[in-house]
């Protein structure tokens, strides 16, 4: 486990996707769930002591159960992967899902996340609660212009002539784009990033591949709260895509952020109106999941599995014993354990405590 804070904590696992390729992910934080398809810029660890997404870890670890994963081939998932279809993408987040012992869940996408979380929602309606995108995008040249394609062509030039190179001066033009007014310790971070998140080739494959990929049709099939956020001024992704998608799902909210930076910064206004905006998003989970208080409710909210475990957990059983008992691995049961706490409102050492106190009180 790594901290961020005293009482923040980390918890990261790995997923086998469906060709066999290991998915990093990371829980943390309390609530009701919310699953992460962050952008492929990402390593879970590095993440972890950021002073860009710092921020965003602590405040929504404060209103869900965060889980985020590293894209294949990228941070602590496999590396040196060549398929990055969207098929693959869309495997890569069922494993995490069914790994996590996931069943609803709020979904986000980030960045480039937009076309897998779409065709996520689209194929499994009766998972995602709800669904937010950030920064993001249905299809990555949905309305691109030709001057758009060079663009892309010319930050494909740049990725294999500087990515590897020690110093940054081509990383940087990708850092500056990102958060156009960050510090200086905020673009170098994030000039670092670049390296630790993967290699040039990967960086070439994975973004040729993501630029071919556009779910823009799956959108009227969507039925669910949706909350389109997107910074005004964003160099990496115009709002234009948020526009665009907001405008084909059916009862979606748009808000626009006054901000140039693609990762709104700590010390910006744009921020608290994103927190704000995604803790009143988030509320009508967070309320399925507030505390119980007799034995018919917990049952109500839990999965008859977690319900099992939950009642053996009250019979004095511990994680081996359970285990054993229902014919799981521990690590199973643990999930399904940490579920129980979020459906709960539970979270810290007293958790596995509070849970059978509750389920005994009235039963």
């Amino acid at each position: 486990m790594d901290t961020l804070r005293a009482d923040v904590v980390q918890d990261i696992r790995f997923a086998r996707s469906t060709d066999g390729v290991g998915i990093a992910y990371a829980v943390h934080g309390s609530g009701p769930p919310l699953l992460i398809d962050a952008c492929w810029l990402s390593h879970l660890q590095f993440d972890w002591e950021s002073p860009v997404w710092r921020h965003y870890l602590v405040e929504l670890g404060k209103i869900a159960t965060v889980i985020r994963y590293d894209e294949r081939g990228h941070g602590l998932s496999d590396r040196g992967v060549t398929d990055h279809s969207l098929d693959a993408r869309v495997a890569d987040l069922e494993a995490v899902v069914e790994d996590a012992g996931l069943d609803r869940f709020a979904l986000m996408a980030m960045a480039q996340g937009g076309p897998v979380a779409i065709e996520y929602a689209a194929r499994h309606p009766d998972r995602p609660t709800r669904l937010a995108f950030y920064g993001s995008y249905s299809g990555a040249h949905a309305a691109a212009t030709p001057e758009d394609l060079e663009m892309y062509a010319a930050f494909e030039a740049l990725i294999r002539v500087g990515w590897a190179r020690p110093t940054s001066e081509f990383r940087r033009v990708f850092s500056s784009m990102m958060i156009p007014d960050g510090t200086e310790e905020q673009m170098r971070w994030i000039d670092d990033l670049q390296q630790r998140a993967c290699d040039a080739e990967t960086a070439v494959i994975s973004r040729s591949q993501r630029q071919t990929q556009d779910s823009t049709w799956r959108l009227p099939e969507l039925d669910l709260p949706t909350l389109v956020i997107h910074s005004r001024e964003d160099h990496m992704n115009e709002f234009h895509h948020a526009r665009a998608l907001a405008s084909q799902i059916r009862g979606a909210r748009l808000v626009g952020l006054d901000s140039s930076n693609h990762i709104v910064l700590a010390d910006e206004p744009a921020w608290p109106v994103f927190m704000r905006e995604m803790t009143a998003f988030l509320q009508p989970d967070r309320a399925v999941a507030r505390p119980v208080v007799d034995s018919d409710d917990v049952a109500s909210l839990v999965s008859p599995r977690e319900l099992d475990i939950l009642r053996l957990a009250a019979a004095g059983f511990d994680n081996d014993a359970i285990a054993a008992e229902l014919f799981l691995s521990v690590r199973t049961v643990e999930r399904h354990l940490q579920n129980v706490y979020a459906k709960l409102g539970l979270s810290g050492r007293t958790a596995r405590t509070a849970a059978v106190a509750r389920l005994l009180s009235t039963s």
